[in-house]
């Protein structure tokens, strides 16, 4: 593997492992899987992986996301949504707030840059 290029996979453990915040959860119980790739702030990439649920988001950073398989709705503090479904390109600008719901366990590929 060259070290100027990487390719996105998920054929390992996922590096983390983890659950929202209980203060943001708003539905269900998901699981978050995250395998970086990047990991070198102010830049992170990986792949990101989500069974159903839905809880509040508040980002300070950029992201880039790819969904690459499941389905999920982005709602704003407005209440405007974008229905999140495989081949879908999306970026979130810092300041954004509302919430992220898994309908159908989503896998994301995405960069963050902090």
């Amino acid at each position: 593997m060259s070290l100027l290029h990487l390719t996105l996979t998920t054929d390992r453990a996922p590096d983390e492992t983890a659950c929202p915040d209980p203060a943001k959860l708003l539905k269900g119980d998901p699981l978050h899987e995250t395998w970086l790739h990047e990991d070198r702030a102010p830049l992170y990439a990986g792949v990101w992986r989500s069974s159903p649920g839905k809880w509040r988001v508040n980002y300070d950073e950029w992201e880039y996301f790819h969904v690459l398989s499941g389905r999920g709705v982005l709602t704003d503090a407005h209440g405007q949504t974008s229905a999140l479904e495989p081949g879908g390109r999306h970026i979130i600008r810092p300041g954004f707030s509302g919430s992220f719901e898994v309908t159908e366990t989503l896998t994301k590929d995405f960069v963050i840059l902090t």
